[in-house]
């Protein structure tokens, strides 16, 4: 039997567990030549997914009522009728939410087990880590002795681009939302500093305190009020990356902001919005780069996982909570 998680019915602000359908069906086993059936091993789940719920212009399509998501995900070859992909291969990409699914490889690449943990490729060697990567060097442009801060920094990309930013030479500050989380960045990812929003009352004098040269480079995660205090801070030619903005993405209304155009001439600086696959040919230097980095010890990352495929479902709603460490991830 297979499972599939669909989308019941387009969530209006926040989602709830209403918006999702859990159902079971029989395996279809005929694979025509070129097919192979995958079994799910571990699935992700990740903010900009809220997007696609809705029937909204975006960069991709919105998923289809009553039809499956997808996102991420590592399976295992359970049977194959392809000629790339043999039985016991493990492979990753964007696949459905399916506990069995068959798939004619598109898209797919063999991961190695042996070289990385398995859910590696969903987070620090998957899109998690391309983003880090790519967002901060393509657009942040770092050179060593500047600012950087980084908003939703103990998610799966912030504290990736925070220890990136440390390896280039930056002096690195977080932004999270508890003390807990705000220890572990310092502790353990190497940040030089971090902030707990959530008991800063006033942020712009906390960054100013946290930069007194200011900020040259902010990857914003997370979008909102927290945005807008990074601005009154920032440098003459301060590049800001536009990554995600979750804490907007359940709005119904569209959120009052500053303007930013003030800061932006004044400062002389930049800021641009970026999805991951719009530096889709410098992937392999990317891979290459993460995995030395990954196999000297310079770059480690952390994972929430969540135990069973019909929990899927809830390990995203978590994500909006901040109820994640490092990487979301649900092992099927």
């Amino acid at each position: 039997m297979t499972k599939t998680i669909l989308l019941k019915q387009r969530p209006v602000g926040s989602p709830t567990l209403s918006d999702f359908e859990l159902r079971t069906t029989e395996t279809e086993m005929n694979l025509a030549t070129g097919e192979m059936l995958l079994e799910s091993t571990y699935i992700s789940v990740d903010p900009y997914l809220r997007g696609r719920m809705s029937d909204a212009k975006s960069y991709v399509a919105p998923f289809e009522v009553g039809k499956p998501l997808h996102s991420g995900v590592v399976a295992k070859v359970i049977n194959s009728q392809h000629n790339n992909f043999k039985e016991g291969d493990f492979v990753s990409g964007m696949l459905d939410w399916k506990t069995k699914q068959i798939s004619n490889g598109d898209g797919l690449l063999k991961v190695d087990g042996e070289k990385a943990p398995l859910s590696a490729y969903l987070g620090i060697l998957g899109m998690t880590g391309l983003t880090a990567y790519l967002g901060l060097t393509q657009i942040g442009k770092p050179k060593a002795g500047e600012t950087l801060v980084v908003s939703g920094a103990a998610g799966a990309v912030g504290s990736v681009v925070g220890q990136i930013g440390k390896i280039l030479g930056l002096k690195v500050i977080g932004i999270a939302g508890t003390d807990e989380k705000v220890t572990m960045l310092t502790s353990e990812f190497g940040f030089d500093h971090a902030i707990n929003y959530n008991s800063t009352d006033d942020m712009v004098a906390a960054l100013k305190t946290a930069c007194p040269n200011g900020v040259d480079i902010y990857f914003d995660n997370v979008g909102g009020p927290i945005s807008d205090a990074v601005l009154f801070n920032i440098n003459q030619f301060a590049r800001i990356i536009n990554c995600g903005a979750i804490s907007v993405y359940n709005n119904t209304e569209v959120p009052k902001s500053i303007s930013v155009q003030p800061f932006l001439v004044k400062n002389s600086a930049l800021m641009q919005g970026f999805i991951v696959s719009n530096y889709a040919e410098k992937f392999p230097e990317a891979m290459k780069q993460l995995s030395i980095w990954l196999g000297e010890g310079k770059l480690t990352y952390t994972e929430t996982v969540v135990d069973g495929f019909e929990n899927t479902p809830q390990a995203f709603l978590d994500l909006f909570d901040g109820k994640n460490k490092g990487k979301m991830i649900v092992k099927v």
